[in-house]
């Protein structure tokens, strides 16, 4: 059975173990509706269309939001899918199984150890991969050129992984082959010895005694058809890392000499930048004349002044720390007691503030054109705080990943629901919200024409609406009205 059938089948599985529960569940509750949290309730979504399902307490939910469609079984399965954006997602006991899907292009991993992989390109050519890291790598294609083979550290070939073109190796280390762009090193006894070569670049190394590499400035043709200068370089060590000359942007405007006897003195050179330091890495001067400002580091990092128009810095590390340039911002007080950063652009700009690294987090993000905001606050491990850009808001008690993982789609699919105690949601669009305690056995909505509760699973209900009021104990009506003319024209409540 290929890979990708059996997304359909976990996907009916999901369909029918919820239909196995409704079922069961509605038979014991028929009279008075599915509201018997945490056994079973069935609700509209707050902050977004949709429509969620939930079942013996944590352990079973399913969700539609428009087209994407979820359910889970927490913390072992759950699937994800979206007809207009054609992708699905499944976790098994995340992170150990997971596969990923967008269109025509898949992936199953065990632990990033065993994967399953496939896609179909521009040529309609397909192309499927198996991997059992860093073992056996092997890649079939509708185009045979593209077929490659790896067993290590025997013998094989790859292309396009890990972080290389091309990769050829026999028996490595005592034989290795790798490429990127045009840039081609052939190792023996990797890493000792090495011979390279590219497109106007000759190199070799005897690591560590001594190396040299050069490389002539030559002019390139970028993607837009414009000719591009390229500077060339020249480096140079020996006893690595204790010297070294390296002369980098041979042929532009602002070429450069670093030099280096370590750990005694380090120097760099250029027209738009001078740095020399004694003692590396502790004491350092720099004079930068591009970016306008001045830098004395003694030692670093832990004393570390700077003034110009480029950076300002004062730190006295931990104690005190303040650093400012033209887009970003850093203070620290004794550090990590509290943490500051900010980066700031044309559009979007970003603040965080940190107490003891995670213990809490605020986290800010504004659009610069529109003033529209989105925050998160953390404060492990007790709750996240969530709003969007339209003022949406979600609060949720506790949350010991959340604030390690913020924005990690599995963890809130998996996991969340577990610890989940208290949920708040507000829509300020709508009016519309809602509170859940203990995964319902205590629930309340609100919209401006409406409020409904329950309580003890169903055992206490109370509804007002266009339909009137109804009020039941102990699943027995005790209240019913019928609806009176221009009763709700109010808001009877934001549910905040």
């Amino acid at each position: 059975m290929r890979l990708t059938q059996t997304m359909p089948l976990l996907g009916r599985f999901g369909i029918l173990w919820s239909g196995f529960l409704a079922a069961a569940l509605f038979s014991g509750f028929a009279a008075e509706g599915p509201d018997v949290g945490p056994l079973f309730d069935s609700f509209p979504l707050t902050l977004t269309p949709g429509h969620r399902t939930e079942a013996l307490g944590p352990f079973f939910y399913t969700e539609q939001k428009e087209l994407q469609r979820k359910w889970a079984i927490p913390p072992l399965l759950s699937r994800t899918w979206d007809s207009a954006t054609d992708f699905d997602e499944i976790d098994l006991a995340y992170p150990l199984i997971t596969c990923r899907r967008f269109g025509t292009e898949y992936r199953w991993q065990v632990i990033q150890v065993l994967s399953f992989a496939g896609a179909r390109d521009q040529q309609e050519q397909d192309s499927r991969r198996f991997t059992l890291f860093p073992v056996y790598f092997q890649q079939r294609s509708s185009a045979p050129s593209n077929n490659y083979t790896a067993l290590f550290p025997v013998y094989g070939r790859l292309e396009n992984r890990l972080f290389r073109d091309e990769i050829f190796f026999v028996l490595f280390p005592i034989y290795g082959q790798s490429r990127i762009k045009d840039v081609v090193t052939d190792n023996y006894l990797y890493p000792l010895f090495h011979l390279r070569h590219g497109d106007s670049l000759r190199g070799w190394q005897f690591w560590p005694l001594v190396g040299h590499e050069h490389k002539d400035p030559l002019t390139r043709t970028n993607g837009f058809g414009d000719a591009e200068r390229e500077g060339g370089h020249d480096d140079k060590f020996a006893l690595w890392p204790f010297l070294f000359l390296n002369q980098s942007g041979i042929g532009t405007k602002n070429p450069q000499t670093e030099r280096g006897i370590l750990p005694f003195y380090c120097d760099v050179r250029s027209a738009q930048r001078d740095s020399t330091t004694v003692l590396w890495p502790l004491i350092s001067h720099v004079t930068d004349r591009d970016k306008k400002y001045r830098e004395w580091d003694v030692p670093w990092p832990l004393i570390v002044f700077a003034r110009g128009e480029g950076k300002t810095i004062w730190r006295v590390w931990p104690f005190y720390s303040r650093a400012r340039n033209s887009s970003l911002e850093s203070d620290f007080y004794l550090w990590p007691l509290y943490k500051y950063d900010r980066v700031h652009g044309d559009v979007l700009d970003r603040e965080r503030t940190r107490i003891l690294f995670y213990l809490y987090s605020d986290t800010i993000q504004r659009n610069t054109e529109s003033g529209e905001a989105r925050r998160r606050i953390d404060f492990w491990p007790l709750f996240t705080h969530q709003s969007d850009y339209d003022g949406g808001s979600r609060l949720q008690l506790f949350s010991p990943l959340e604030p390690f993982l913020p924005n990690n789609p599995s963890v809130e699919r998996d996991y969340s629901p577990l610890w989940s105690v208290w949920r708040a949601e507000w829509n300020p669009r709508t009016g519309a919200g809602s509170q859940s305690l203990l995964w319902n056995l205590y629930r309340r909505e609100t919209t401006p024409q409406s409020k409904k509760c329950s309580l003890l699973l169903g055992l206490f209900r109370y509804q007002s609406g266009s339909e009137g009021k109804r009020l039941s104990l102990l699943y027995i009506p005790v209240i019913r009205t019928r609806p009176v003319a221009g009763a709700f024209t109010m808001n009877h409540g934001t549910g905040r």
